[in-house]
């Protein structure tokens, strides 16, 4: 035994899927420790809020400031409100007035704003230009008049007839320490279309994909086994039998069957562990097949027939004569159904059919809620991205530990 985990942990392709599908595991056991909760929490009112740091204004205004002038303070801070659909509508504004903008770089913040705070003018009613525009154009430059003003006003209703009154004023230069303000919330992928934590949720879908793969994954590690055993091994009407059942499980495709199956339980009463089990259930033939070869060309060996004549049961036979030669066959293949397990999940949950969504997260339903509330086509890429480059790592490091496998085991691969 420990001669064949030393061959393992040689293997360089082993090591190297084995060490990923660690770090997966350490982040779902570690993380929850850090930011303990609820992943179907929703925090945020809005959708999609970007990845970030985010601060409470109302505590912010309320802890005590200091002075600093940087040089670029007001440029970055002009740059940052103008958006690129806005200095292009600067320019076509321009070009209407038949002003030269030949050599302008709509990049170039300081010369765009000069040129518009020596040109327009609300009260121009520009030849052809709509009401809409106009008033845009006005709201966009009382908006950067606000942003060079000097000051910010507070104010707050401190009375009882309810006046607002000004409790306070901050400056452009005035800077407050992220660690003073009561409230900060860490967001590093955002949140979702429920305003949920997408770090979050993706930490704890991830945990519940692998636990649907590993139970995928046995049960149609046994159920093939069981059946390729049997098959291989006693031969015959029962070999007939079972491979009349395992070519009507092939001609049907398994993803067909899933999704018929899936769909007739019906949603309330799809949770996680019927969903990995129904997956189990058709993915099992490609296993009984290849484990029934490998009994076929084991089944007449010396020491199989020894024990025939010992006249030892067929339990012990195949347990003790025959599974033993071809254990590490049947590790790779679950480890290969248990990444299978985890894709079908994932293409059930796209499809509407995955697990029920009150209960808990997984890759594919974020993927669903994603793809449901279009944020591929609004740029909201925390949404989506993350759940398919964790998917992607758990297949690859999957792979990779099985080839790594297949190298250790298989002579004719071995060097």
């Amino acid at each position: 035994m420990k001669n064949t985990l030393r061959q393992v942990f040689h293997s360089p392709k082993f090591v190297a899927g084995f060490s990923i599908f660690m770090a997966i595991i350490a982040m779902m056991i570690l993380y929850p420790l850090i930011n303990p909760g609820n992943p179907l929490q929703q925090i945020g009112v809005g959708t999609f809020a970007k990845p970030g740091i985010y601060v409470s204004m109302y505590d912010a205004t309320k802890v005590s400031y200091e002075t600093l002038r940087l040089p670029d303070a007001d440029d970055n801070r002009i740059a940052s409100h103008l958006k690129d659909t806005d200095r292009v509508a600067m320019v076509r504004w321009f070009n209407t007035m038949g002003i030269d903008t030949t050599g302008l770089d709509v990049t170039d913040t300081d010369a765009l704003l000069d040129l518009w705070s020596e040109h327009y003018d609300e009260s121009i009613k520009p030849k052809g230009m709509t009401m809409a525009d106009r008033n845009y154009f006005k709201r966009l430059n009382r908006a950067l008049k606000e942003i060079r003003s000097a000051d910010t006003v507070i104010l707050a209703d401190t009375n009882e007839e309810g006046v607002l009154e000004q409790t306070g004023k901050i400056s452009k230069t005035d800077y407050a320490r992220v660690g003073s303000v009561a409230n900060v919330k860490l967001l590093p992928l955002g949140t979702d279309n429920f305003g949920r934590d997408v770090l979050k949720e993706l930490v704890s879908a991830t945990g519940t994909s692998i636990l649907i793969g590993i139970i995928a994954g046995t049960v149609a590690t046994l159920i093939g086994l069981t059946f390729g055993l049997l098959a291989g091994y006693i031969g015959g009407i029962v070999d007939d039998l079972i491979m009349f059942i395992t070519n009507i499980f092939t001609v049907i495709p398994s993803f067909v069957l899933l999704i018929l199956i899936s769909y007739s339980i019906g949603q309330e009463q799809r949770g996680a562990a019927v969903v990995a089990v129904v997956i189990g259930f058709t993915s099992w033939t490609w296993t009984c097949r290849s484990v029934r070869s490998q009994v076929i060309s084991l089944r007449n060996r010396d020491h199989v027939n020894l024990s025939k004549l010992s006249g030892h049961s067929l339990l012990r036979i195949v347990l003790t004569d025959i599974l033993p030669y071809i254990a590490s066959y049947v590790v790779m293949a679950f480890i290969l159904q248990v990444s299978s397990g985890i894709l079908s999940e994932a293409q059930l949950s796209l499809l509407g059919l995955g697990p029920r969504t009150t209960e808990v997260p997984t890759l594919g339903l974020m993927m669903n809620w994603a793809m449901l509330y279009s944020a591929h086509t609004n740029g909201s890429w925390w949404a989506y991205f993350p759940v398919i480059l964790t998917i992607t790592l758990i297949s690859f490091s999957l792979n990779l530990m099985n080839t790594g496998l297949d190298q250790v085991f298989n002579p004719t691969l071995r060097d």
